[in-house]
């Protein structure tokens, strides 16, 4: 996994997220992949970002979301690009859900734990702050209201 300063060609952020960082700047994430080893690598290289780093995703998918996940360092950005899909947030105990189509986009505030169910092939765009991710199972992977997070996974 390396940053790369200047990528004169197309990027795929299926495969190569986006690193937005400090002073403006959008590296592109070669070789990343979500392994220990390498998501581990990526936040040392990006570590001088602090909170204020991002990563941007494209993520396809079919169904319901399998694991909550928190962000505590910021807000998180999700956008629909095509198809349908439900944010669904556990704030405090309190559900929450927001359907998106092709073009609408949400904010999962920090902190807050959610999950995304995809009706149908789906593309979603996210901008995240990574830093202090945390990631639980889903203990009903088919539910479209929030639930409790189960215990922590890692």
């Amino acid at each position: 996994m390396r940053l790369v300063n200047h990528e004169p060609d197309a990027i795929d952020l299926r495969t190569t997220p986006v690193h937005l960082g400090l002073g403006s700047r959008a590296r592109p994430v070669e070789g990343f992949a979500w392994d220990p080893e390498v998501l581990q690598a990526y936040s040392a290289a990006v570590a001088a970002d602090g909170p204020e780093g991002r990563m941007v995703m494209i993520f396809d998918g079919d169904g319901p979301g399998d694991h909550w996940e928190s962000h505590p360092a910021g807000d998180e950005l999700v956008v629909c690009l095509s198809g349908s899909a439900t944010v669904v947030r556990d704030a405090d105990g309190e559900p929450d859900s927001v359907r998106l189509g092709p073009g609408e986009a949400t904010v999962n505030p920090a902190g807050v734990w959610h999950a995304v169910d995809m009706a149908g092939p789906t593309s979603i765009l996210t901008v995240t702050a990574g830093v202090g991710t945390e990631h639980r199972p889903r203990t009903d992977a088919h539910a479209t209201q929030a639930a409790a997070p189960g215990p922590e996974a890692s």
